[in-house]
């Protein structure tokens, strides 16, 4: 192997390593004691369907997971009622927020949900 082989060899062992540390740390992966094997094949697939989402944010936003989760878990829903109505309003995005969403080409959730008006007789 030449150099440069070895070199994208060892780049490449470092990201697999990564990897595991991030399955293990970042999406807070327990064991998890599967015996059929279609059961087994599945938890690694969605580990691995995590792991690859985690690494798509991190490459569009150009930041690192844990930033952007802290950033995006400031969003909140409140849930304003009384005895004839409730509506449910999404907080105000910050401009953190709103560069996250432009990053990943995802819209800004609709300030409104579930808004409910009493019946008029």
């Amino acid at each position: 192997m030449t150099p440069e082989d070895l070199a994208a060899a060892y780049k490449q062992l470092l990201q697999v390593e990564r990897g595991w540390r991030d399955m293990k740390g970042a999406l807070g992966l327990r064991p998890v004691f599967h015996y059929r094997e279609d059961r087994i094949r599945a938890h690694i697939q969605l580990c691995w369907l995590g792991l690859l989402l985690l690494r798509v944010v991190e490459n569009a936003t150009d930041d690192t997971w844990r930033n952007v989760r802290n950033e995006l878990d400031r969003m909140h829903l409140v849930t304003l009622a009384t005895a004839d109505d409730h509506v449910a309003q999404r907080s105000a995005t910050t401009n953190g927020q709103k560069a996250i969403l432009t990053a990943l080409e995802l819209p800004e959730p609709p300030r409104f949900f579930d808004f409910t008006v009493p019946e008029t007789s």
